[in-house]
C-alpha cells in the first residue's frame, strides 16, 4: 500500500511543479543530472516569490513549502503582526512564505551551514525581506558549539551533534549554537507566536531541554519531525508537549515513515 501511495505522491509532485514553477523546464536537468556547484533562480507561478536554488533537495523543499504548503496544512497560516522563529532555515523558504505578504510580521531565521546561510541572505534580498533577521547559528540544547555531520553532501539533511563527537569523521563541520531558551532572551521574545523547526533530529535536544517557563512563552510548535530511535521519535514528543500544555496532532509523511509532521498550540 505504501510503494502505491509512494508512486502517486510522486506522480502528482511531477505534476505540481510543472504547474507551479514558471521555469520548470531548467529544473529538469537538477532531477536527472548530477548538477553541482549550479545554480537556479527559481520561479513560482502564482506569486511574484522567487528563490535561487543550487539541487533537486532545495526544488523539493521550496514545492513543500509553497506549492503542497505542508507547513500551513498541517499547522496553520501565519497571521500579520505575529513573531515566528526558523530553526532550519536552509535557503530561506519557510521564512519568505511565512514573511511574503505579511509586512507586520517578524520572522527570526537560524541557519548553521554557511552555503544554505549564504542562500538565505540572497533569497532575503532578492525578495526584498526586509522584517527577516538572519542568525547563521544552529538552534541546540545549549550554546556553544555543535558539530554538523555533512558526510551526505546534502546541505538540508545535515544532522547535529556534540561538538567532541566522532560523527561525520573529516566530513564534520564545527558551527556556532544557541539554545532556545538564549535566543528567546537574546531577542527579547515574549511572545512566539509560531516556532517552526527542520533540524533533522536536534528536534529532541531542542525542546527537551528547554525550561518549561520558556516553553511558556511559545503558543504554537510545527516540526518536520525526524523518527532516529526509541528515544528520540515522534510520540515522546507528543507526550512531552503534551504535558506542557499543548495540544498536538501529527501526521505521516507519504513516502517516508521515519518523517512527519507535528503540530502543537496551547490549549
Amino acid at each position: 500500500m505504501r510503494r502505491v501511495r509512494t508512486l502517486a505522491y510522486y506522480g502528482a509532485s511531477v505534476f505540481k511543479m510543472l504547474v507551479g514553477f514558471k521555469n520548470w523546464p531548467a529544473i529538469l536537468p537538477f532531477f536527472l543530472w548530477n548538477r553541482a556547484n549550479r545554480q537556479l533562480r527559481l520561479r513560482l507561478r502564482r506569486s511574484q516569490v522567487q528563490l535561487i536554488v543550487r539541487s533537486a533537495m532545495d526544488i523539493w523543499s521550496v514545492k513543500e513549502t509553497f506549492i503542497d504548503q505542508f507547513y500551513t496544512r498541517f499547522g496553520v497560516p501565519v497571521k500579520d503582526g505575529w513573531t515566528v522563529l526558523d530553526i532550519g532555515a536552509g535557503i530561506g523558504d519557510y521564512a519568505i512564505h511565512a514573511a511574503y505578504g505579511t509586512p507586520n510580521v517578524q520572522v527570526y531565521a537560524f541557519e548553521p551551514f554557511p552555503g544554505s546561510f549564504a542562500l538565505l541572505r540572497e533569497n532575503f534580498a532578492l525578495n526584498k525581506m526586509n522584517h527577516v533577521h538572519t542568525f547563521q547559528q544552529a538552534v541546540w540544547r545549549k550554546t556553544g558549539k555543535l558539530r554538523l555531520d555533512i558526510a551526505s553532501g546534502e546541505p538540508l539533511k545535515f544532522s547535529s551533534h556534540d561538538p567532541h563527537t566522532s560523527v561525520g569523521g573529516d566530513q564534520g563541520l564545527s558551527v556556532d549554537a544557541i539554545s532556545l531558551e538564549s535566543a528567546l532572551s537574546k531577542l527579547n521574545i515574549t511572545r512566539l507566536d509560531l516556532l517552526k523547526m527542520d533540524c533533522e533530529g536536534a528536534e529532541y535536544e531542542i525542546l527537551l531541554n528547554t525550561p518549561p517557563e520558556k516553553l511558556l512563552l511559545v503558543e504554537r510548535i510545527i516540526i518536520e519531525y525526524h523518527d532516529l530511535d526509541v528515544q528520540q521519535s515522534h510520540p515522546v514528543l507528543v507526550d512531552f508537549l503534551g504535558r506542557q500544555g499543548y495540544q498536538v496532532t501529527c501526521h505521516e509523511n507519504i513516502v517516508h515513515a521515519d518523517i512527519g509532521y507535528l503540530y502543537a498550540e496551547r490549549g
